[in-house]
């Protein structure tokens, strides 16, 4: 499956991004998707996952509470919103698609080619 994702920007501290992610070439709902995020000289490092129907999402701490990762099958496409930004948001975030939710990068087989997310303090 090709993963291609956008709404990466510059924006201040405490505004919002909703980053989006389109899927094709294979059946969207096969996969659970998530979203990982690296910032300069550290480890990709888990933002969220959403389960192939949607019933079930996890989020890593850094984000709980402030984000919301949804998908439409209808459009295979799958988003994450941020609020309340950070600083230490900054990072390039990637969409990735695997068998299951899972906040270990190793279970996703897909990559997309990540989006830029600068947050200015």
């Amino acid at each position: 499956v090709q993963l291609q994702a956008s709404g990466g920007g510059l924006v201040q501290a405490g505004g919002s991004l909703r980053l989006s992610c389109a899927a094709s070439g294979r059946t969207f709902t096969n996969y659970a998707m998530g979203w990982f995020r690296q910032a300069p000289g550290k480890e990709r490092e888990f933002v969220a996952a959403i389960s192939r129907y949607g019933a079930t999402s996890d989020y890593a701490d850094s984000v709980k509470g402030r984000s919301t990762i949804s998908r439409n099958n209808a459009k295979n496409t799958v988003s994450l919103q941020i609020n309340s930004l950070k600083p230490e948001d900054t990072a390039v975030y990637y969409c990735a698609a695997g068998p299951r939710v899972a906040s270990d990068l190793r279970p996703y087989d897909y990559w997309g080619q990540g989006t830029q997310v600068t947050v200015s303090s």
